[in-house]
């Protein structure tokens, strides 16, 4: 990231804030990473990342479209060269038969475009928590090019 003078943002949901500080664990992250947003609500999503609310309405804020949404947003109103987010169910409460717990989308949002994925994850809250920030990481190096 230093060397391409890129910047990262991240916008964090059922991971509520771990992504920022598996990031920031990373001596020198400062020098790329200009910070994130917790939206854990829904009402959040849309005054700070700019979250559709047709699309929390019509998708739910987990979904693909919402996580694509929160990347953009953060990319988008943190200046940043690319921006990842993640929402998801972590669990133990929470989920249903359409939307179960450990259900997860995690995006990734740079000039180019966006990508995401769905994973479905089958641990406890901690566990959940655990790889969905872990997968968020490993979109971003795959963005980036670098092995994960």
């Amino acid at each position: 990231m230093v060397a391409r003078g890129w910047t990262l943002a991240s916008a964090e949901s059922c991971t509520g804030g771990l992504v920022g500080h598996l990031l920031t664990e990373i001596a020198g992250s400062s020098d790329y990473y200009v910070g994130g947003l917790i939206s854990y609500s829904d009402a959040l999503k849309q005054a700070e990342l700019g979250v559709p609310g047709a699309t929390l309405a019509r998708h739910g804020a987990v979904s693909a479209q919402a996580c694509v949404a929160m990347a953009e947003g953060a990319r988008q109103r943190y200046h940043a060269t690319l921006a990842v987010a993640v929402t998801g169910i972590a669990g133990p409460g929470g989920g249903s038969a359409r939307k179960p717990v450990g259900l997860t989308y995690v995006a990734v949002a740079d000039e180019s475009g966006d990508d995401v994925r769905r994973h479905q994850w089958a641990g406890d809250r901690h566990a959940n928590k655990l790889a969905s920030a872990q997968a968020c990481l490993e979109l971003l190096l795959e963005r980036l090019g670098e092995p994960a």
